[in-house]
């Protein structure tokens, strides 16, 4: 892999160098170094779309890493992940798409992961978005998540996508059974011309199950950002959606929450909150010695943490 590759991957996977254990990754369309264990596989689909990651039940502390990086102008790709997480395990996932993009043609990624996890398995699955390049082509990522989660497992979600990336469409959907819990922490920044869409629906059909839907933005400069979150409560559940945003400049941004009680003990909440920067957060921190752009900025990397 070359040094622009390599940047790639330390940007959304943290990768210095191999990761140790399960890994498999894919630079301009194809798969390049892949690395499986005893108890996680790493099978490429027979059509070339993608990959198959099949986790062993009772699987605890190991990791699997499966980023994808584009330095090739032009290049676009659709590709097709499914997990299979097996009873009782617990792992962490790391995935993420990185595009450098110095032509003048649009390079692009859209991603499909399913994630079928079995009964009482815990997963986090990180997954960081990055775009790069001075060329006048855009740099384009639509990721899809679907999640199938069985009585008493739990997923935990890390999404961030923080610069470079001029169009996203995010798409997540889950359905959870029985005691099934899913937390979605989303952190996402537009500047320039950029457009966002993140939408997720839950579908709360098991007793006890539960989610925790939060999504936390800026958008600056003339971008727009559209935040659609729906949450249908089946059973006796709890549900709970959040919408945090600061827009600056002449941005603009839409948040949509639903929530459907389709059963009596159904607790459910959705909050929403968009706004600028307060003028006193940045009178103070100018006393401390930051111009006004400096606190701008660490107010913005504040809130996105």
């Amino acid at each position: 892999m070359d040094a622009i590759q390599m940047q790639l991957l330390e940007a959304v996977a943290g990768l210095h160098e191999v990761p140790a254990g399960a890994y498999n990754i894919r630079a301009n369309g194809k798969s390049v170094e892949r690395n499986t264990t005893a108890n996680i596989d790493i099978i490429s689909k027979e059509d070339g779309t993608g990959i198959d990651i099949r986790i062993k039940p009772g699987t605890r502390n190991e990791s699997v890493h499966i980023p994808v990086v584009l330095s090739q102008s032009g290049l676009t790709e659709m590709v097709y992940n499914d997990f299979y997480i097996g009873e009782n395990a617990d792992v962490t996932i790391i995935a993420g798409c990185g595009i450098h993009n110095g032509g003048d043609a649009m390079s692009r990624h859209d991603g499909i992961h399913r994630f079928f996890i079995g009964k009482n398995a815990r997963i986090k699955y990180v997954e960081k978005h990055y775009g790069s390049g001075d060329g006048k082509g855009e740099r384009i990522m639509n990721p899809q998540t679907i999640v199938e989660i069985d009585e008493g497992g739990y997923m935990e979600m890390d999404t961030v996508q923080i610069k470079g990336v001029d169009s996203t469409e995010r798409l997540t959907k889950a359905s959870l059974k029985a005691g099934a819990k899913i937390v979605v922490m989303e952190r996402l920044m537009t500047h320039g011309s950029q457009h966002a869409v993140s939408e997720f629906s839950v579908d709360l059909n098991g007793e006890d199950a539960g989610a925790n839907i939060i999504s936390r933005s800026v958008a600056k400069d003339s971008s727009d950002q559209l935040f659609i979150s729906e949450i249908n409560g089946n059973a006796r559940c709890s549900g709970h959606t959040e919408c945090d945003a600061i827009i600056m400049g002449d941005a603009r941004i839409s948040a949509v929450p639903k929530i459907s009680a389709n059963h009596p003990d159904a607790a459910l909440i959705h909050e929403a909150a968009i706004g600028k920067i307060a003028g006193e957060q940045i009178v103070k921190l100018m006393t401390l010695g930051l111009t006004e752009a400096e606190a701008e900025e660490q107010i913005v990397n504040g809130f996105l943490k």
